[in-house]
């Protein structure tokens, strides 16, 4: 999708109006001779004429450019629908959308004090700068949007040998397409059956952090059988554990379930991927699944730098 720049805005005042200017320039702090350049992740604001038409409407005047306190006026893609991560390419420059909306400060801001609303808490988005260079109006930015790429690894003697179906592995492809659906946010989940056999698990892995997988997701080998090789495979390969997370969906089923308590499952990161081994049942995956996709994204956007809220 093409995202065309109608008009570039600065202020030296943060809460104030920005004024069209013919260029801006884009450094490694966003926006040069703007209020809101700085060490930070709402580097660069952007706007789309399609919410300040719907707002000038509703108003019943016409809206400036920069009126709302943007640094890009763009038209072409509505901006609100995007998400942290996806990314904007131009000839020169390439910037990061990093938040949708912010908080509104009412008559606290001098934007509302003088237009009596704002559309930026709801349909407004900052990014920050990956690519530093310059923009004019009649630029014309790509759009594309950020695939969180998965890889669900089923570890099992027998179903790696056809001796049974896996059913574990694609009730998580199946949960997190549907997850990720109702967002929307576009995923790609890869899948794959293995033996409960370290070394198989251990080169599966090297490979999609090499690959940058966001995401790993292990089912089967986490408790205390004699083949159950996943936890001793994946937690010395962890450059940070994440403990919380399995700590609570241990204590919160096994306090009606005690066997739930002896599933030794971790979580972690190996590089920028995160990594989870659950259990091999499909119920156990039904239940670790839901208290894990409550803070996925959130670890993920953490992960690179973003204060998203």
């Amino acid at each position: 999708m093409k995202l065309k720049i109608l008009s570039v805005n600065v202020s030296e005042e943060k809460g104030t109006v920005k004024k069209a200017i013919d260029e801006i320039t884009l450094n490694h702090l966003g926006v040069m001779n703007d209020a809101h350049a700085g060490h930070w992740h709402r580097q660069v604001s952007l706007l789309g004429k399609e919410s300040v038409d719907r707002f000038s409407a509703q108003a019943g005047r016409p809206i400036a450019y920069g009126e709302f306190a943007e640094n890009l006026t763009t038209e072409g893609v509505e901006l609100y629908k995007t998400s942290p991560l996806d990314r904007f390419f131009g000839e020169n420059v390439e910037l990061e959308v990093t938040q949708i909306g912010k908080q509104c400060h009412g008559s606290a801001c001098a934007i509302f004090r003088e237009v009596g609303n704002c559309v930026m808490p709801k349909e407004g988005i900052f990014a920050r700068v990956i690519r530093q260079g310059s923009l004019k109006p009649g630029d014309v930015l790509e759009y594309k949007p950020r695939i969180l790429r998965f890889h669900v690894v089923t570890l099992s003697d027998r179903a790696s040998k056809g001796i049974y179906a896996d059913r574990s592995g694609p009730r998580i492809v199946e949960i997190l397409e549907s997850h990720f659906d109702k967002l929307p946010r576009n995923i790609e989940v890869a899948h794959s059956i293995i033996p409960d056999d370290a070394s198989s698990l251990s080169v599966l892995i090297e490979k999609s952090t090499y690959d940058e997988v966001d995401v790993i997701i292990t089912t089967g080998g986490t408790g205390i059988g004699p083949r159950d090789v996943t936890v001793e495979t994946v937690k010395p390969m962890l450059d940070m554990e994440i403990p919380g997370i399995m700590e609570m969906i241990r204590m919160k089923y096994g306090e009606k379930k005690p066997n739930a308590l002896l599933s030794r499952g971790v979580a972690g990161l190996i590089g920028n991927t995160f990594v989870y081994t659950l259990p091999g049942s499909v119920k156990a995956v039904n239940e670790y699944m839901e208290e894990i996709l409550k803070t996925m994204e959130h670890l993920i956007y953490m992960r690179y730098g973003l204060d998203v809220h």
